[in-house]
């Protein structure tokens, strides 16, 4: 059960936590403020949250999908600054064009989160008139490759865990 005036208690809780933190003080003055920006927060930003919560459906795919996606990130870092260091004139920085049949609203803003968050790759808009999303590529060797792997290895999963019932 949330409260009018606290619409989403965890967020609150978190914020409070992290802003004591940031502060390193508990001091009552910290609390107070911390406290109210806490509430403050989740109540300005709840109109643009339109959509009811995701229910969290497959939760060993999800942290399957994260696990695989943290080893992705660090994999790519290494190779993105390898490419950086020791071979920036051979970098063929390209767009390439991936066709998505996920089309759920969270699935897609974690697919967008993911790819962002792998070095190397840039989530740039979802073309309106196909569903295709626009992904550049920092150093594209192999384009069908790329298709294949946001297809399977994130794609895929998201469709389990968002679309699936």
């Amino acid at each position: 059960m949330t409260l009018r005036w606290l619409p989403s208690p965890a967020l609150s809780g978190a914020l409070l936590i992290m802003w004591l933190l940031l502060n390193q003080s508990i001091a009552p003055a910290q609390m107070l403020l911390g406290s109210a920006l806490a509430i403050a927060a989740p109540l300005l930003a709840k109109p643009l949250r339109p959509l009811a919560p995701a229910p969290l459906r497959k939760p060993r795919v999800l942290a399957r999908l994260l696990l695989m996606s943290m080893i992705e990130i660090i994999r790519s870092c290494f190779n993105v600054s390898r490419i950086i260091l020791f071979n920036a004139k051979g970098v063929q920085s390209q767009f390439i064009q991936v066709p998505l049949d996920l089309k759920d609203p969270y699935g897609l803003a974690l697919l967008s989160c993911l790819i962002n968050s792998t070095p190397g790759t840039v989530w740039v808009e979802q073309l309106p008139d196909s569903n295709d999303l626009a992904l550049h590529v920092f150093d594209l060797h192999d384009e069908q490759w790329w298709i294949d792997t946001i297809k399977t290895r994130y794609e895929q999963p998201l469709i389990e865990i968002f679309e699936h019932e």
